[in-house]
């Protein structure tokens, strides 16, 4: 990595550290990161611009740095990096509020953009058939896996229902708003404004991510907090609503330590913190319908709403 910051970025330092998919450093005492590239170039140009616009707002995104060939990504023993100066404060923590502030800042009302993403129930379907190839090939000795995973595709399976019936009976003009690849809790700013992590979305995308990590991270009553909070400083359609509580319900949360498990990047004890609270989520899921419900209408789920709340 030296010789990479050194060649394409005129930088010398000493202490470079690793974490997970990035390297950081210190130099004339600013953060940087140098980060594996995933995006494509359409995709990189926008988040660009993006984060130009941010800065000029005032945000205290965290700035791409154009190398000395004049492109955003630099090569280095067949991987793609990105560095990005980071102006943010690494040990704060956004709250929803602070993501509904956000997603007022930049609005399109065009899905023609290379980082939109509302095609849940397309994304979702896709996914759902290569998971169900995948464990037949890769699962076979993984028992967590296998006696959970029916469940979790079918949940999956309700939630892209309720995506296609709402794309159905509601025709609205949609709000795109900024918003994330995955959001999780605590939502630390310097991941919040990671300008590597952007997208364009409807407006619940990012709460509904939020708060199913706010769950497993915490408890029912903390999230159930967040979530009528958030109700109270947005006016959501019915379209909005419905959409919400399809993500809410698409177990995302399930599926992206399955991804691991099953590339044998993580124990499948892992899943045990997700599979282990599976009626407390139901009861969470229960809840959540009828809060929605007192302002709009949601599309009832009926082995799911007419279920016995625990005790």
């Amino acid at each position: 990595m030296k010789q990479l910051l050194k060649y394409y970025y005129n930088i010398d330092v000493d202490n470079i550290l690793k974490k997970e998919e990035y390297y950081y450093f210190y130099y004339n005492s600013n953060l940087f990161l140098l980060i594996t590239n995933y995006r494509s170039e359409q995709e990189l140009k926008e988040i660009y611009l993006i984060t130009q616009e941010l800065i000029k707002k005032n945000i205290n995104v965290s700035e791409i740095i154009i190398n000395n060939q004049e492109t955003i990504v630099s090569e280095f023993e067949e991987k793609e990096y990105i560095l990005t100066k980071i102006n943010t404060n690494t040990s704060l923590d956004y709250s929803i509020e602070e993501i509904v502030k956000l997603q007022n800042v930049l609005k399109v009302n065009t899905s023609k953009t290379n980082l939109y993403r509302n095609n849940w129930e397309i994304l979702w379907e896709e996914k759902n058939d290569y998971f169900e190839y995948q464990i037949k090939e890769l699962g076979i000795n993984k028992k967590i896996v296998l006696n959970s995973f029916s469940y979790y595709i079918g949940l999956s399976e309700n939630a892209i229902s309720l995506v296609n019936t709402t794309n159905l009976n509601y025709r609205e003009n949609k709000t795109i708003v900024l918003s994330h690849k995955r959001i999780k809790f605590p939502n630390m700013e310097i991941d919040f404004l990671n300008p590597l992590n952007f997208i364009f979305d409807i407006n619940v995308r990012d709460i509904g991510e939020y708060l199913k990590s706010l769950f497993f991270s915490t408890n029912i009553n903390k999230t159930l907090k967040e979530l009528k909070k958030y109700l109270s400083i947005v006016k959501l359609t019915d379209y909005e609503a419905n959409m919400l509580y399809a993500r809410i319900l698409y177990p995302s949360y399930y599926f992206d330590i399955y991804e691991n498990v099953i590339e044998d990047k993580m124990d499948e004890e892992e899943l045990l913190s997700i599979i282990n609270r599976v009626d407390e989520y139901e009861q969470f899921l229960k809840i959540v319908y009828f809060e929605l419900n007192k302002k709009n209408k949601i599309e009832k789920i009926n082995w799911l709403i007419e279920k016995r709340v625990i005790k």
